[in-house]
């Protein structure tokens, strides 16, 4: 975990902030939500948006990194086998912090921190795919004005208009997404 910057902290010292911070960590995956001031939760969501991304990688090296940050291999546990799929198709905005009005003993601005899980919608699933389908595209292109003006042999010829079809196929489907996710926005 880094270290806490300079000026105001939230406890007294460094060392205090970071294990608030991974206790709010712990707490948000185990519960999936939870209720804290406004400057906790803005304190905690890129800690926890860093731990969901190790978590996607899943090799050794980040499972070790989390487990330092947690100490508690039940907490890395949860957070890799049973949180990690459902940011699967997410790439980024894991957290949602959404603000609840003020304490009533101090008045303190509250917040609600809370995981992400649901699905990405169909056209921005689709909006991803037309993406991706335009690099390709973009791609073959080259590849065939590389062939219009022979810098390629013979022998590498086909691949080029290989690469071609694949892309004007995920071009198609790209297309037939974006139609299914329109129809579905009509309904």
């Amino acid at each position: 975990m880094p270290n806490p910057t300079k000026g105001p902290r939230i406890g007294g010292s460094a060392t205090n902030q970071r294990k608030i911070v991974a206790n709010l960590c712990k707490e948000l995956v185990h519960k999936k939500s939870i209720r804290t001031t406004e400057a906790k939760a803005k304190l905690v969501q890129p800690y926890m948006e860093r731990l969901i991304t190790k978590a996607k990688k899943g090799d050794t090296h980040n499972r070790r990194q989390v487990l330092r940050t947690f100490n508690d291999r039940e907490t890395a546990y949860i957070l890799f086998e049973e949180l990690a799929p459902l940011f699967e198709e997410r790439q980024g905005g894991y957290t949602r912090i959404v603000k609840v009005g003020n304490r009533r003993g101090d008045n303190a601005p509250m917040a609600v921190i809370s995981l992400v899980t649901e699905k990405l919608s169909p056209k921005q699933s689709a909006v991803r795919e037309a993406e991706k389908a335009a690099e390709n595209a973009a791609k073959a292109e080259e590849a065939e004005e590389a062939v219009e003006a022979e810098d390629l042999t013979e022998e590498e010829a086909p691949e080029a208009t290989e690469v071609e079809a694949d892309a004007t196929e995920e071009a198609e489907e790209a297309a037939e997404a974006e139609e299914a996710a329109e129809a579905g926005e009509d309904k």
